[in-house]
């Protein structure tokens, strides 16, 4: 389980640097496609949000339980906010698809506090709570918290064989880049 986690974050690690590259267009005054750009928080709304963050809440509970520890909160609380900035950012984006003005600079704004949040929020968790999991978990722990999980494990809709409609222009984008690397 610890293993995906892991996964997850290098493919959201990649997806972060793709909007630090259309943030720096953007921020340079250049035209960026914004399809591309909703796609991505998207992406990160459904499956970070509905699926990465609460298996990480949910390891976090046992971990908590076994460890006999009262719940600090924060990685809750990072999730909440996290979710609160991908909703606001991808109204934005979805207004401005629509033809309705939003300032560049509130959506430049927005973007990079997305970005920065999103990485600061990765760092805690490999920094800080993924260890303490490693430490403290054996495999009969990790068998437990996979049963706990079974529910919200849901295969990642961009980074998988399965349904390639989805986030199909998302999926060409990496791919090319990819390829031209």
């Amino acid at each position: 389980m610890l293993q995906r986690l892991m996964r997850d974050h290098k493919r959201i690690a990649i997806l972060l640097n793709i909007l630090s590259n259309k943030l720096t267009r953007l921020a340079d005054g250049n035209g960026v496609n914004f399809n591309l750009v909703r796609d991505i928080v998207e992406y990160m709304q459904g499956y970070a949000e509905h699926s990465h963050h609460p298996l990480e809440d949910i390891i976090f509970d046992y971990y908590s339980n076994k460890a006999g520890l009262a719940n600090c909160g924060q990685l809750y609380n990072e999730h909440h906010r996290l979710a609160q900035a991908s909703g606001s950012l991808i109204y934005s984006l979805n207004m401005i698809l629509s033809d309705v003005v939003i300032s560049r600079e509130k959506l430049i704004n927005d973007l990079r506090d997305y970005i920065q949040l999103q990485k600061l929020h990765m760092e805690y968790e490999e920094r800080e709570v993924f260890p303490l999991f490693a430490q403290t978990f054996d495999d009969n722990d990790w068998d437990r918290v996979a049963v706990l999980c079974q529910q919200r494990l849901v295969d990642d809709p961009l980074f998988n064989d399965n349904d390639k409609s989805m986030f199909e222009e998302l999926r060409a984008y990496i791919e090319k880049a990819e390829t031209t690397m």
